[in-house]
């Protein structure tokens, strides 16, 4: 190698010594950003009110269905991959998708299949009254061009993992590291609600927490890869659960 090659590499060389560490530098930031808002945003502490409803829990536990920590798990694990939880992970890949595509028809098609995709009216109000609650909180805190794009391409009631996928696409969080997170948020509720009603203690909730870890890689690995014309729930007595909770003579929660 002669002296004019030599001098072109350490050139070259010095070059990305002084550009790889900002370019790393540039993604840990972006990194420190989404997991900020995911952790601010899938908060217990959100002002969207999800305390208040168990997804039909509290009538399975009145039923007897669910009465200790392994058949809490069991019930959820079926939610999770079977009935709502999966559903809603695959609007919430659709809304992300279409809203990085800058796709409306697509963004209406999956807003108004989410909103219509519920077995019963206390569902609906759960899912729905939380995602208007969490477009208000993140629009006033975290406003983005997509929450005025999504709103000005649908008015019409709007499903919680709608209006976080929109927002999640909005600020440029990746869709499976959201997707996994929006889960956690899901079932750690849904545990929560389980901790009151049956009751089991708090170490219990993080054991069936920690055991369904792998329940939730795998529905938001199947969710995104899940037409949006392929989603369906199988989870019946989930199902029936959250429309039997409506006519339940005393409840803490509202679904």
């Amino acid at each position: 190698m002669n002296m004019a090659a030599i001098t072109m590499t350490t050139i070259m060389a010095k070059q990305r010594s002084k550009i790889l560490p900002r370019e790393a530098g540039e993604d840990s930031l972006a990194d420190a950003a989404a997991l900020y808002r995911l952790m601010a945003w899938l908060s217990p502490a959100y002002p969207v009110g999800a305390f208040s409803y168990s997804g039909g829990i509290e009538w399975a536990v009145e039923a007897g269905d669910i009465k200790d920590a392994e058949t809490l798990r069991r019930w959820l694990a079926v939610m999770l991959g079977e009935g709502g939880g999966f559903c809603d992970a695959v609007f919430f890949v659709h809304a992300h998708r279409a809203i990085a595509a800058d796709d409306d028809t697509a963004l209406r098609a999956v807003a108004e299949l989410a909103a219509a995709f519920v077995p019963s009216k206390e569902r609906f109000l759960e899912t729905t009254a939380q995602g208007r609650a969490f477009l208000e909180a993140t629009g006033a805190a975290w406003p983005c061009p997509a929450l005025a794009r999504f709103a000005a391409a649908w008015s019409g009631p709007v499903a919680l993992p709608v209006a976080v996928g929109v927002a999640c696409a909005g600020h440029g969080i990746a869709c499976d590291t959201a997707l996994n997170a929006f889960l956690h948020a899901l079932v750690a509720n849904w545990i929560s609600a389980g901790v009151r009603l049956i009751p089991l203690g708090q170490t219990d909730g993080q054991r069936v927490l920690a055991a369904l870890e792998g329940a939730v890689a795998a529905a938001a690995a199947r969710a995104l890869a899940t037409p949006l014309e392929e989603v369906g729930s199988s989870a019946l007595r989930a199902d029936l659960a959250g429309m039997r909770h409506e006519s339940q003579y005393t409840r803490l929660f509202r679904s």
